[in-house]
């Protein structure tokens, strides 16, 4: 990982794949792929006490349950394969088409459908009680304006070509960075389709 330091009080760190970590479900059903995360003091990565946010891609191969979550929110994406269903209690959550974020309690009791074989997801996971989240895709062409936090930028698919606050940068497929920063920017995708991951603490 490398760090850069932007005029405007932006820093930027790189996130390689070979640092990316593979940890089981929670409930032991697969396993999840962490491209960034963030613990409380004392708890260690791969556990999955103490998570504050946390940004990963995950294979679901066979339908079956989700874990339990508890006081967590989560948003999901597919960016591989089609057609993901959620059942839960009172009705599915549609994730059939790609890069269409959908956003559940992580408390929900919910079972996976596969309606066309096996798929790929992004999940945002933030233990609400000290963090807000929101999972968006921004494909060629978009812009958004970002807010003070943390923001993950992961190029899922293919390469993107990005500009932050009209300053150029790229990130090669499968890789991502990191943006820490101190007030709002604005974030243009001119190529490809970016994930962007955004975690702000609460009471910012």
């Amino acid at each position: 990982m490398s760090s850069t330091q932007m005029a405007d009080g932006i820093q930027i760190t790189t996130l390689d794949p070979t640092s990316y970590r593979h940890m089981p479900w929670k409930n032991g059903g697969g396993v999840t792929i962490d491209i960034a995360v963030t613990m409380l003091p004392g708890f260690e990565p791969g556990s999955w006490e103490g998570i504050v946010w946390r940004f990963s891609r995950t294979a679901i191969v066979t339908p079956g349950p989700f874990s339990d979550l508890s006081g967590y929110d989560r948003q999901l994406a597919l960016v591989s394969g089609q057609g993901l269903v959620l059942g839960t209690p009172v009705g599915e959550i549609d994730v059939r088409q790609p890069l269409r974020p959908v956003r559940f309690a992580g408390e929900t009791s919910i079972v996976s459908r596969l309606e066309a074989g096996p798929v790929e997801v992004v999940n945002l996971i933030g233990d609400r009680s000290r963090v807000s989240i929101e999972l968006s895709c921004l494909s060629d062409g978009a812009t958004n304006t970002c807010p003070a936090g943390i923001h993950i930028i992961y190029a899922a698919t293919r390469s993107c070509q990005l500009a932050i606050d009209d300053k150029a940068c790229a990130i090669a497929a499968g890789h991502a960075m990191r943006i820490d920063a101190g007030e709002n920017f604005a974030l243009a995708n001119r190529l490809g389709t970016a994930i962007v991951a955004g975690i702000v603490p609460i009471g910012k």
